[in-house]
């Protein structure tokens, strides 16, 4: 993907075009305009499954692709913001996206629900070829506006999160870091005995570690609904911003 336009995205989240009034976002790094509004999903229709950038759509509409480890919640995540039940698949098995999955969205844009990564049950063959087409997809698709990488926050920091975060910000494909489960309480010490807070402030130190780059993130839950609209908000301004 073109550095310049993952220039553009770092002004425009942080900077925003222009002098235009802007508010931070709740649980978030991240600015909107100060009129922003609630996002109204009017319809969402599945268009199809593709295995490879060749059978994606190729109507046009910009695209904000979603991707996260496996068991990370990004089909509740989905479903949440479309404001429909079971719009992705939600499933006890990790893994169970293995196809690259196109919604559209108020008939305006996609939702690319990616495979997930780090599939520890799924077979090794089908691991690899989910890994090619995933980063095939992430290189060559000319509609992809953006990424919201999913990073499960009830857990310890995990070093394939920071490798997926660190291959996107080296591959200037515009991103941001959105964290699950929020809503969990502190875990058992033998499980590391940390609020989810606490996990996001590490995983972010980590990042720093890496890069000097600042990473978009909001802080999201399926259970409360925490999230919910900033993250469209989001999405949406620079979904705009991008098609103009």
């Amino acid at each position: 993907m073109n550095s310049s336009r993952a220039i553009l995205y770092e002004r425009f989240v942080f900077k925003h075009l222009g002098e235009r009034p802007t508010r931070q976002l709740f649980g978030s790094n991240i600015h909107v305009l100060a009129n922003a509004s609630r996002v109204k999903i009017n319809s969402v229709e599945f268009i199809k499954s593709s295995d490879g950038i060749k059978d994606c759509p190729m109507d046009g509409f910009p695209e904000v692709a979603f991707v996260g480890r496996s068991n990370v919640g990004k089909s509740s995540l989905v479903n949440l913001l479309m404001e429909r039940k079971s719009l992705a698949l939600v499933s006890k098995k990790p893994g169970k996206t293995q196809l690259i999955n196109h919604f559209l969205v108020n008939k305006r844009w996609y939702l690319v629900d990616l495979p997930g990564y780090g599939f520890a049950s799924a077979p090794k063959t089908l691991c690899v070829k989910w890994n090619e087409f995933t980063k095939d997809y992430f290189l060559k698709r000319k509609t992809l506006v953006m990424v919201v990488q999913l990073i499960d926050s009830s857990i310890p920091v995990q070093q394939i999160d920071i490798d997926c975060a660190t291959w996107l910000k080296q591959h200037n494909i515009p991103s941001t870091l959105a964290f699950t489960k929020c809503d969990r309480k502190k875990k058992k010490r033998k499980t590391g005995g940390k609020h989810p807070v606490d996990n996001v402030v590490e995983f972010l130190q980590e990042m720093r570690l890496v890069t000097t780059q600042t990473y978009p993130w909001i802080l999201t839950s399926c259970v409360t609904g925490q999230g919910r609209d900033e993250l469209m908000m989001h999405i949406e301004e620079f979904r705009n911003y991008w098609h103009s």
